[in-house]
């Protein structure tokens, strides 16, 4: 399964950082994948009501399958955080905002020089101050192993405390607790445009952000700046106060996040299995030990008959372990399948040139990303997930899972009840603490907004009820879900049975296809946001180079009412995501060398020049890659880059994936190693890389994947896309969110036969 995005943050960074932060967005991320693993252990099952009006699909959820919502509460009032032993005491107080910012820095780092602020156990004289609205102490321990550090990515850039890019923000406190030394002021991953203000008293420490949500972009919410000015004083003798004059936000995490060391580990069960499985020994579970450590933590132990593998160890990809969480005296799987929790660990060995050696990754809700070893055992730990909390009893089991096989366990350790009491949950409601309650080692609140349906279930209410007629699925909504991007992954079987192509048709019976759906979105996108507008507000500001708003003069010239074309945002999402089904993982073997070109997005490097272009004369495809000219001195200018802002189509070798082009219409590319810009342009403001070459041929992707089947001459030519707008229990959609999907439903059939060279048909019916 494959979830898919592409992002980038607004930041005044150089373009060669920025075209590096590209990278690292637009390439496979494994751990991307992971974050959704709990949704793959099931079926889907149908959630709600489905009806039509006109050529769109209604779908109104069932009560209760959204969640609560829960916005930010704290503007124009101060929280106290006062150390005493054994943690903090909290109290909700009228505002206290010091007018006087100080002077603005210039950098996430800090260093004090009138006194050293205690926190986590430590005196700190310098820290990173995050423009995200977060104090990060020390170095983090993220994303892996022990010890390990937090990879870059476009958040850790700019200083303090740094989450995973789909975290969703009502389980993201559970991956920062115990791996960094941090102060969530105001966390919001995202927002990382505006000013930090430091002024240095000789007894405290104020700190001021004037930040802007992200925005003007296909992933934002918004196409203007907005306000949001927060402040953290950080005294002398430890005390922190967190103060919220003015937040257009209303998502974000606040909260203290010491180390807690020396907590007493507690066990609360021994699972054992009587039967070796015959496995190998490392994938031999032979007990489960789960414990309780300090009170607020969830620690499980997997042993096994022989030493797990280490780190580095070519045999770890693919190999999983999985601890069951499931309420006690629930009759079924189905009937628990929205309370029943899973914590995972897979290994994964990266495809990349350089991508570094294997590793274990965790996953799954309130789940800390570190994972131990340590001869015969596997450790993970996390907070209690939202979904356990206030369930007494729980039925633990496990299981292991050999490479390849996620369906049919190794081993496996059969459930037993085991009680959870002792464990209590570190997140609190901060508007209602009183100095007399806790002391709190950790406390923190996490406001979000509605919790993200499942997408199998999604696609199962559409199937079970329409029929399986459709071969792509494209969600809308009213409402907002918990994620800081505006658009969404996607995810779906790749029905019709494609073969030569990378990844193969599988699962369909999760999405209650019979062979005919191929993929959709994973979310509903949000009718308020930057890509279900028809065109940008008159008055937007012109943006960086991919923001729509950047190509207005460029594309205007071209079309009959002298705008951008209606939808722009929206087809280069729905463009993007749905040419996942056939791209971008294929590879080339070239003199006996196995090419990644991609995986999943193709490499920055890779030549892909769009065959039937959408609305510019040069684009590159809609997956990745670029335009480069070879200039033939081993440098090469980029005409076009990676990113699919404004609207692009596909290249050569996307069509051929298509099954809509032969592999004698594939004219030979190649793709460029260690890119490193030489700092020049071209007249034409295009820059300038040196770079290693490799060329390939059609061929050549062949002898890696084998021969497209079904070919050209038989493959699919005409594609039905539902659009559904997804809706709350009770509620209608509204005006103008049936307006929007429909303007983007015939937008995207003219797309489609723009891109495809009318080589191809879509259609957007439900009937």
């Amino acid at each position: 399964m494959r979830i898919l995005n592409r992002s980038i943050n607004r930041s005044p960074v150089p373009a060669q950082i920025r075209s590096l932060l590209l990278s690292l967005i637009c390439c496979w991320v494994y751990f991307t994948q992971l974050t959704h693993a709990q949704d793959r252990q099931r079926a889907g099952k149908p959630i709600g009501k489905v009806s039509t009006v006109g050529n769109l699909i209604v779908l109104e959820l069932d009560d209760g399958v959204l969640g609560k919502e829960h916005l930010f509460d704290l503007a124009g009032r101060t929280l106290r955080f006062t150390p005493s032993p054994n943690g903090y005491r909290v109290e909700n107080l009228p505002l206290q905002w010091d007018s006087d910012f100080g002077n603005e820095t210039s950098g996430a780092e800090v260093t004090l020089h009138k006194f050293q602020f205690p926190f986590s156990g430590k005196q700190w004289e310098s820290f990173s101050v995050g423009m995200n609205g977060s104090i990060r102490f020390g170095e983090p321990e993220r994303e892996g192993g022990a010890g390990r550090r937090e990879a870059p990515g476009p958040g850790s850039r700019f200083g303090g405390v740094s989450i995973g890019r789909f975290d969703q923000l009502s389980e993201a406190p559970g991956t920062l607790i115990n791996t960094v030394a941090g102060i969530c002021v105001f966390l919001k991953p995202r927002m990382i445009s505006g000013k930090r203000y430091l002024k240095e008293l000789d007894d405290r420490a104020v700190i001021t952000w004037d930040v802007t949500e992200p925005w003007g972009n296909i992933q934002d919410f918004s196409w203007t700046k907005t306000v949001n000015q927060f402040q953290a004083v950080l005294s002398r003798d430890g005390t922190i106060e967190m103060s919220y004059k003015e937040l257009a936000a209303k998502d974000g995490i606040v909260g203290v996040f010491p180390i807690v060391s020396n907590a007493t580990e507690r066990t609360i069960a021994n699972v054992r299995n009587k039967q070796h499985s015959g496995s190998a020994g490392y994938l031999d579970l032979r007990k489960v030990t789960v414990a309780s450590v300090g009170g607020i933590f969830l620690k499980v132990n997997l042993d096994t008959s022989a030493p797990v593998l280490k780190e580095g160890d070519a045999n770890l990809s693919g190999i999983g372990y999985r601890v069951h969480f499931k309420p006690h005296g629930s009759s079924s799987r189905e009937e628990s399948g929205e309370s029943e929790v899973i914590w995972g660990v897979r290994g994964f060995a990266p495809r990349q040139r350089g991508g570094g050696s294997s590793r274990y990754f965790a996953f799954g809700p309130g789940l800390s990303r570190s994972v131990k070893t340590s001869g015969n055992t596997i450790s993970i730990q996390g907070i209690l997930p939202s979904t356990l909390r206030g369930v007494a009893q729980v039925d633990v089991s496990a299981e292991a899972f050999a490479p390849g096989d996620s369906s049919t366990p190794a081993s496996r350790v059969a459930a037993v009840p085991v009680k959870l009491s002792t464990i209590r949950s570190p997140e609190v409601e901060l508007s209602k603490l009183k100095q007399s309650d806790g002391p709190f080692p950790i406390a923190y609140e996490s406001f979000h907004y509605y919790a993200l349906p499942n997408a199998r279930d999604l696609t199962c209410s559409v199937i079970k009820t329409l029929g399986d007629k459709f071969d792509f699925l494209a969600y809308y909504s009213d409402f907002r879900v918990d994620n800081q991007e505006a658009g969404t992954p996607s995810n779906g079987p790749r029905g019709g049975n494609v073969t030569g192509i990378g990844p193969e048709q599988g699962d369909l019976e999760s999405y209650c296809s019979q062979g005919r759906f191929q993929w959709q979105f994973i979310q509903p996108v949000y009718v308020g946001s930057n890509q279900m507008q028809e065109y940008p507000p008159e008055d937007a500001p012109m943006g960086n180079d991919h923001d729509v708003t950047f190509y207005t003069h460029q594309i205007a010239e071209r079309t009959p009412n002298g705008k951008l074309l209606p939808y722009d945002y929206a087809m280069s999402q729905i463009g993007h995501e749905m040419g996942h089904r056939w791209g971008a993982d294929a590879t080339a073997k070239v003199n006996g060398e196995t090419i990644v070109m991609g995986p999943v997005h193709w490499a920055r490097g890779l030549q892909a020049p769009v065959a039937f272009p959408f609305q510019r004369p040069v684009e590159a495809s809609a997956m990745g890659g670029g335009v480069w000219q070879d200039n033939l001195d081993g440098t090469f200018t980029q005409l076009d880059d990676d990113y699919y802002v404004p609207a692009t189509g596909w290249s050569y070798l996307d069509l051929y994936l298509m099954g809509l082009i032969s592999a004698s219409e594939v004219p030979d590319f190649f793709i460029l190693w260690n890119l490193t810009p030489t700092g020049k342009k071209d007249a034409n403001g295009h820059p300038i890389f040196k770079a290693d070459r490799t060329k390939i041929t059609i061929q050549e992707v062949i002898a890696a994947e084998g021969p497209r089947n079904p070919d050209v001459d038989h493959a699919q030519k005409n594609f039905n896309t539902g659009f559904v707008m997804v809706v709350q229990h009770g509620q209608s959609p509204s005006k103008e969110l049936v307006e929007r999907t429909n303007g983007i439903r015939t937008a995207w059939m003219d797309y489609w036969a723009t891109t495809t060279g009318h080589r191809s048909t879509m259609t957007a019916d439900p009937r």
